[in-house]
C-alpha cells in the first residue's frame, strides 16, 4: 500500500517530531485525566461523608432521650444551632402528610449545585418525619474546573516542550544520516574507488553502510568492466575494418592498372566476405547477450537424453578433435525440458574451449548428471595446466581471453563461454569453473523446468 502524496515527500525528521509530539499530548493528556478524575471521585467522597455524618447528629436532633420524636416548635432551636456556620447546608423537615415542620414557612436561599440527602427519622406510632439535606458543592466543582483547565494548559504545554526537544534531538539523531548523504554527492563515476566511512556511524546504520559499500563495489566492477568492453568491441571491430579498408584499396589499385585486375578483385571480395561473416557473428553474439541481460527466458521443451545431444554436437567438432589428437567421451545422462539449440551452441562452446587447451592425446570428456533437487549438470572436462584462480573468475567476462597475446583472435572473439553463462541464466542455472591438479572443468546447472 502506498503513502499518501503529502507523506510520501514529508521528512524524516518531520514525521518523528509530529509522532513524538502526538504521544506525548495523549501520554500528557491521559495523566491529566487520572489526575482530574481522582481528584473529582476524591471531592465525591468527601461530600457522601460530609452528608453522613450530617445524617448522625439530625436523628439525635430530632429524637429525644427517650426516643420520642423531637420535631416540635421547642426543637427549631437545636436545628437552628446545627445549621449555624454551615452555609453552604440546607435543611428541610416534613411530616409523613406533607406538614413543613423547619424551617417553617420561610424558603431558604436556593443552591446552585447541591448534593441531597434523603431520610427518615422514626415518630413511635406516628408517620416518620421525612429529612431532606442538601450540601453546597458549587466550590467544589468551580475547583473541578479550574484544575481541568490547569492541566489541560499543562498538558498543551508539556507537549510543547517535549516537541520542541524532541524536534531537536531528532535533528540531532539524523546527523550522522546528513553526514552520509554529503559523502555520497561526493561519488561519481571517477570516484566509485571511494568507499563510506562508517567509522562514525550508529550500529543501526552499520549494515547500510556495509550494503552501500558492497554495492559501490560492484559498480565499480562493472564500470571497469564496460569500460573494458567498450575498448574490446573496438579492437574486435577495428580489426576486419582495417582489413577490409586495406583490401579495398588494393582492389582499387588492381582495377586502375588493368590486366589481372579482374582476378585480384574477386579474392578481395572472398577475403571481404570472410571479415564481414566475422563481423556480423560479434555483432549477433552481442545482439543475444543483449537479449539475455533484458530477460529472454530459453524456450523449452522435453529432451529425453542430454546424451544424444552432447553426441551430436560432438559429431560437429569430430574434425578439430582429430587435429588435435583427442578423444571426446560423454558420460552420465539427464532428460528434462531444455532449449535444445541454446544447449548446442552452449555445448560448442565448451567442447571448442576444451579442444583448444586440452593436452594432446588426452581424452575430453563431457560429464552429464541429475541431481536429486531437478537441477542438471552439464561440465566439459579435460587435461592440462591448472588455470589460475583469478582467470578462473573472469572466464565467463566478455572479450576476456587468459592470453594477453590473443592467440586464435581470429576464430574467436572472446564471447563463447560469455555466451554459455548467458544460456544457463535463461535456464535459471549458473556457470560451473574449477581447475586443480592438471584438470580443468567448466559447465553449467541447468533447472530443467
Amino acid at each position: 500500500m502506498m503513502a499518501p502524496p503529502a507523506l510520501a515527500h514529508r521528512s524524516l525528521r518531520s514525521r518523528l517530531s509530529w509522532w513524538l509530539a502526538v504521544q506525548s499530548l495523549a501520554g500528557l493528556g491521559a495523566v491529566c485525566l487520572v489526575v482530574y478524575l481522582v481528584t473529582a471521585a476524591g471531592f465525591a467522597a468527601r461530600q457522601e461523608d460530609a452528608l453522613q455524618q450530617k445524617e448522625s447528629i439530625l436523628r439525635h436532633l430530632l429524637t429525644d432521650s427517650e426516643g420520642h420524636p423531637a420535631a416540635t416548635p421547642q426543637a427549631r432551636h437545636p436545628l437552628d444551632d446545627f445549621l449555624a456556620g454551615h452555609e453552604n447546608f440546607r435543611l428541610l423537615v416534613t411530616t409523613g402528610d406533607g406538614q413543613r415542620v423547619y424551617p417553617g414557612a420561610a424558603e431558604a436561599a436556593p443552591l446552585a449545585a447541591a448534593r441531597e440527602l434523603r431520610f427518615e427519622v422514626a415518630r413511635g406510632a406516628e408517620a416518620p418525619l421525612q429529612v431532606r439535606l442538601r450540601m453546597d458543592v458549587q466550590p467544589d466543582q468551580a475547583l473541578l474546573r479550574r484544575l481541568a483547565i490547569t492541566l489541560a494548559v499543562a498538558a498543551l504545554a508539556g507537549t510543547v516542550v517535549v516537541s520542541l526537544g524532541g524536534f531537536v534531538l531528532v535533528h540531532l539523531g539524523l546527523a550522522p544520516v546528513r553526514q552520509m548523504a554529503a559523502q555520497t554527492r561526493e561519488l561519481s563515476a571517477r570516484t566509485l574507488h571511494q568507499r563510506l566511512d562508517g567509522t562514525g556511524q550508529p550500529a543501526e546504520l552499520q549494515p547500510l553502510v556495509g550494503q552501500f559499500n558492497a554495492l559501490l563495489g560492484r559498480l565499480e566492477k562493472a564500470y571497469a568492466q564496460m569500460e573494458g568492453f567498450n575498448a574490446d568491441v573496438a579492437h574486435e571491430l577495428c580489426t576486419p575494418l582495417a582489413t577490409l579498408l586495406a583490401n579495398n584499396e588494393l582492389a582499387l589499385r588492381s582495377l586502375g592498372r588493368g590486366g589481372q585486375g579482374a582476378g585480384e578483385v574477386a579474392e578481395v571480395l572472398a577475403s571481404n566476405l570472410e571479415e564481414l561473416q566475422r563481423m556480423t557473428g560479434i555483432v549477433n553474439d552481442m545482439l543475444f547477450l543483449s537479449q539475455a541481460d533484458r530477460g529472454a527466458r530459453a524456450r523449452r521443451m522435453p529432451v529425453a537424453s542430454l546424451a544424444a545431444v552432447a553426441a551430436q554436437v560432438a559429431d560437429y567438432h569430430e574434425a578439430a578433435l582429430q587435429d588435435a589428437g583427442l578423444v571426446l567421451q560423454v558420460v552420465g545422462d539427464a532428460a528434462g525440458a531444455f532449449d535444445v539449440p541454446l544447449l548446442h551452441r552452449a555445448l560448442s562452446n565448451l567442447i571448442g574451449n576444451a579442444t583448444r587447451y586440452a593436452l594432446a592425446g588426452s581424452t575430453v570428456r563431457v560429464c552429464l548428471a541429475q541431481r536429486p533437487d531437478g537441477a542438471v549438470e552439464l561440465v566439459v572436462e579435460n587435461r592440462g595446466p591448472d588455470v589460475d584462480p583469478q582467470v578462473l573468475a573472469r572466464l565467463f567476462d566478455r572479450f576476456y581471453r587468459a592470453d594477453p597475446a590473443r592467440s586464435h583472435s581470429q576464430a574467436n572473439h572472446g564471447l563463447g563461454l560469455a555466451i554459455t553463462d548467458a544460456i544457463a541464466r535463461m535456464h535459471g542455472g549458473r556457470t560451473l569453473a574449477t581447475s586443480a591438479q592438471g584438470v580443468t572443468r567448466i559447465g553449467m546447472e541447468l533447472r530443467s523446468g
